[in-house]
């Protein structure tokens, strides 16, 4: 309200176009987020309570603020707003089904497509850890996320069965990932049930993939098929493999790594169609553990010892955890530990999905701008200590138009 004394102007802005949110709308521009929007064939009229845009704030916002009510992010969004003057007329705190209407009206596409047009690399060439040599050091892994046990989530995710073959209590949706290992940015994602297993979803994001860059991953994703597909666009390989798989001698390297081939499972006996890998075997003392039974088994794309010796790439394997480290935060911190996702229909589950990874997006390459200012290495910085800080810009920075 405008304090005694004060006279409304007559404009017709409203208060729903005055929704600013710290680092989102740093990160993602309401220039972008209406481009994509109209691009997505969701645009509507501004004079609305709750138009496309202030509803992928909001859905932004949800997942910043993951465990609170829908009215309780309406809220917060506008917290602190005071009298403006250039803005006249009312707005409300609009109520949980008119905000369930509006998320169903936007759907899961304009999230999919902003995130497809903001999030990628983020490392600039001084960026610590995230190089090896000339390649641009990447990870792919898959994680879960447990939805709402209603009948459409269930039909369309599945759920898994638990050790003694009951039904588990939720739903699940997964996610593949591909990650920056030396910023923790995801990259590009794929979204489907839980029923699809991770390497088919994992074909979706090596078109991503290009020279210069070197993709590591663990045993879940071995096979000739996918090696294959993850290299087909010039990127170079480095996979750890089963300790079963069959992997002949071809030639002995000076740095104790071997050349051998891989060959597809139908192809096992008769080898007429392999791949030339470079193998690397070794073992981790560690006082603490119990002796290995089997050395760790990498293969690679890249042949030449010389390039990359096999001391630096089994070294540079232990970096595949920072993706773990992202799903992690993803996952545990800002989701929150063991938290359900909300929604109760699919695309709402994938709506929020994307959500997640938008924020998660935002808060990363934050984090990457703040090391390279400081000249620190960005794993020195504190992911929950960065998630604090852009959910106080929401109350603090509410006010101020985009």
């Amino acid at each position: 309200m405008p304090r005694p004394g004060q006279v409304k102007p007559a404009t017709d802005e409203r208060l729903s176009d005055r929704i600013a949110i710290g680092l989102l709308t740093r990160t993602f521009p309401p220039e972008l987020v209406d481009r994509i929007v109209e691009e997505s064939g969701k645009s509507g009229q501004r004079q609305r309570l709750l138009p496309p845009r202030v509803v992928v704030y909001f859905v932004l916002a949800m997942c910043l603020f993951s465990g609170q009510g829908y009215e309780e992010v309406a809220r917060l969004l506008t917290e602190g707003l005071a009298w403006a003057r250039r803005w006249s007329g009312s707005w409300q705190v609009p109520t949980t089904a008119a905000i369930s209407r509006a998320r169903v009206k936007l759907g899961p596409e304009p999230l999919r497509a902003l995130f497809a047009e903001v999030a990628g690399p983020l490392a600039t060439p001084s960026t610590s850890g995230a190089w090896y040599g000339s390649w641009r050091v990447m990870a792919i892994d898959g994680t879960t996320f447990d939805v709402p046990d209603s009948e459409e989530n269930a039909a369309r995710f599945g759920r898994p069965k638990t050790h003694r073959g009951e039904r588990s209590a939720f739903p699940q949706v997964r996610v593949v990932a591909l990650a920056e290992c030396g910023t923790h940015a995801i990259t590009h994602a794929a979204v489907g049930p839980f029923t699809t297993a991770e390497p088919v979803l994992a074909r979706e994001l090596f078109g991503a993939l290009g020279q210069g860059d070197l993709l590591l991953a663990d045993r879940g994703f071995a096979g000739l098929d996918l090696w294959r597909a993850a290299s087909a666009g010039g990127a170079d390989l480095l996979w750890r493999i089963r300790s079963h798989s069959v992997l002949p001698v071809r030639k002995e390297l000076p740095d104790g790594s071997y050349l051998s081939d891989i060959v597809a499972a139908r192809d096992h006996r008769k080898r007429t169609d392999p791949t030339v890998v470079r193998v690397i075997e070794y073992t981790l003392y560690d006082p603490g553990r119990p002796a290995q039974s089997a050395p760790y088994r990498l293969i690679t794309s890249i042949l030449d010892h010389e390039a990359a010796p096999a001391t630096e790439l089994a070294a540079l394997y232990n970096e595949r955890w920072e993706i773990e480290t992202a799903l992690d935060e993803l996952k545990t911190h800002q989701r929150g530990p063991a938290q359900v996702l909300r929604s109760r229909s699919p695309e709402g589950v994938e709506q929020e999905v994307w959500g997640h990874l938008l924020v998660h997006h935002a808060i990363r390459a934050l984090m990457h701008d703040s090391a390279h200012q400081a000249d620190v290495d960005t794993d020195r910085l504190s992911f929950t200590r960065t998630l604090r800080l852009a959910r106080r810009q929401v109350a603090a920075q509410a006010a101020f138009s985009p």
